[in-house]
């Protein structure tokens, strides 16, 4: 008899994103440390669509596109037992991404994200993402950083607000 396979995590359980800005919609492989596959679903209800004329294309903006794709990176490199606690998942940057076909409402996108390397403080991905058997973007490298929450959080938010001159102590609106 075979162990059931493990349930995949659900991608509000790793990522902060919440409407409008996930662009996941489900995991579908995950390998820890190695690679994930995760299906986003354009449709037409998506913010980026909306006041655009219907003679106007519909072609999903490319940004959105390395976005929903970087979040799957992002939710590899969650997915690792070993991931730093207290620690800020940081985009670094994404090189050589080419984008092969449009991407249009109606299309169910699957993204393809490995693990090209892993050091103590970041993450290198490489992949692609795939409607059905065409492939419609493909990405050389993207970097990904952790860095300490209370660098990028200070304690005090008010000791960090700039003052004029005129009234020390006082907040610059």
């Amino acid at each position: 008899m075979t162990a059931p396979a493990p349930a995949l995590p659900r991608v509000t359980d790793l990522l902060p994103h919440r409407y409008p800005m996930l662009l996941v919609d489900r995991v579908t492989e995950l390998v820890p440390g190695e690679r994930i596959r995760t299906v986003k679903a354009i449709t037409l209800n998506e913010p980026c669509y909306a006041g655009i004329p219907a003679d106007a294309p519909f072609d999903y903006p490319p940004s959105l596109l390395i976005e929903s794709w970087g979040q799957s990176a992002g939710l590899l490199a969650s997915a690792v037992a070993e991931a730093p606690q207290g620690q800020v998942m940081l985009f670094g940057s994404v090189a050589d991404a080419a984008f092969h076909l449009p991407v249009l409402p109606g299309d169910v996108i699957e993204h393809r994200v490995s693990i090209t390397r892993s050091l103590t403080d970041s993450v290198i991905f490489e992949g692609s993402s795939h409607r059905g058997d065409d492939t419609v973007m493909t990405v050389t490298r993207m970097v990904m950083a952790f860095r300490a929450a209370e660098l990028l959080r200070p304690a005090d938010p008010a000791a960090t607000r700039p003052t004029t001159p005129s009234s020390p102590g006082k907040a610059v609106r």
